[in-house]
């Protein structure tokens, strides 16, 4: 056994806390469960083989954000190095029976606002978060000994975890804990399995609808060709992946919109290596449809186990009455039923243009668990009260008075 990894006493718990890797044994429905801290890269990397073997036999299509690849790629990017003071530090913790890795929590931790916090690893690119569990009888009491470990052995304020869905293996936890709701939303998604191709699947949108697109590609089409392309992986990929993320933060500049997540750049960089796809592949896709030669509009998703996640979609603004996000959607809806795709998932928010092409959803909850005072003080008063009206203060103001604000505060 490595020298950082050692079994425990319960009186050697506070000290070990420091440990790279901490180890705790303890019986669980009549079965050893080993519990481990990873707060390494060199302990994460480790994981790799075991994480994807999990996935194999465990993951779900919603767990599209949970695989070790999509992880090692945003640790690239996104984890402090040295004495770099910017950046979160590992907060992993996996449960282990006989040898076998049967959970893993994917979490990080880091310092924002004065506060110590720890959330889903993958954040704000993942959209999803969740824990991967092996299908145990008590796969439930397993993910709550997760969490118990957790909170005796990583100094944190607040537990911060965005964007659970419904069916999500850790949302029973999140009830029993009496965790705090932060934001209720919902994910859209298209049932590709309820159609055998898709003029079948079509039909079910109204006449009104489909003529209406046809008459935009003929609109557009009279400007020169149309093209759509699509690729999975390779240097092509990378660049357009680039330009989505260029062109969706003009569009939210031109309405005076922020986000933090598109203005970083490790945010670009991250997406390119993503749909780059040359070391440690995740399944991205991304396609565009080009207009006399020119990129108009792109489209960044994920695909896991037969459901896809569309990610980004993004068109050039100079494109924003051609409606060719719309062609962009219809023709990646097409090659999913080519690519034996069962749902397409347009997720969290559910905004109106989504429900214009969905049929179901699944509600999507941001749970918050305080640890500490301060804490508990930033959960209920920031984040619980404070955050949500501001933000929707901001998106109700008349749109230029948006982008003076949002250009004063850039200046």
């Amino acid at each position: 056994m490595d020298a950082a990894v050692r079994s425990l006493t319960s009186s050697d718990l506070p000290r070990a806390a420091t440990h790279s890797t901490q180890n705790s044994v303890r019986k669980n429905a009549g079965c050893d469960l080993e519990l481990a801290l990873i707060t390494t890269r060199h302990d994460f990397d480790a994981l790799e083989d075991d994480w994807n073997a999990l996935f194999q036999r465990a993951g779900k299509p919603i767990h599209v954000f949970q695989t070790f690849n999509f992880a090692w790629h945003w640790a690239n990017h996104n984890l402090a190095r040295g004495s770099e003071r910017r950046g979160a530090s590992l907060s992993i913790v996996t449960g282990r029976r006989h040898g076998r890795l049967v959970m893993i929590w994917p979490l990080v931790s880091e310092r924002i606002h004065g506060v110590r916090q720890t959330f889903w690893l993958g954040e704000p690119v993942a959209q999803y978060g969740d824990v991967l569990i092996d299908e145990e009888p008590d796969a439930q009491e397993i993910i709550r000994a997760g969490f118990d470990f957790l909170s005796r052995h990583i100094a944190t304020d607040v537990f911060r975890l965005r964007r659970v869905r419904a069916d999500a293996n850790v949302a029973p936890l999140m009830a029993e804990i009496r965790a705090q709701i932060a934001d209720r939303q919902f994910a859209p998604y298209m049932d590709l399995s309820s159609a055998k191709n898709f003029a079948a699947f079509e039909e079910r949108y109204t006449s009104r609808a489909r003529r209406n697109r046809r008459r935009l590609i003929r609109r557009l089409e009279e400007k020169g060709p149309v093209e759509f392309v699509r690729f999975h992986g390779g240097c092509e990929a990378g660049d357009l992946a680039s330009q989505a993320i260029a062109a969706k933060a003009e569009w939210l500049k031109d309405r005076g919109l922020v986000s933090a997540a598109l203005a970083d750049h490790r945010t670009t960089e991250l997406f390119r290596d993503l749909a780059t796809g040359s070391e440690k592949p995740v399944s991205c896709i991304v396609s565009a449809l080009k207009s006399n030669g020119e990129d108009a509009a792109f489209e960044i998703s994920f695909t896991c186990k037969g459901r896809l996640v569309i990610h980004v979609m993004a068109f050039r603004l100079d494109y924003e009455k051609a409606g060719v996000g719309v062609l962009l959607l219809e023709q990646n809806i097409k090659q999913g039923y080519t690519e034996n795709l069962a749902v397409y998932d347009m997720m969290a928010p559910g905004d109106p243009y989504k429900l214009d092409w969905c049929d179901k959803s699944e509600p999507v909850v941001d749970w918050l668990k305080p640890i500490s005072a301060k804490g508990f003080l930033y959960a209920r008063i920031y984040l619980g009260f404070l955050r949500g009206r501001l933000k929707s203060a901001f998106k109700a103001m008349p749109q230029p008075l948006r982008r003076m604000l949002r250009n004063a505060a850039s200046a």
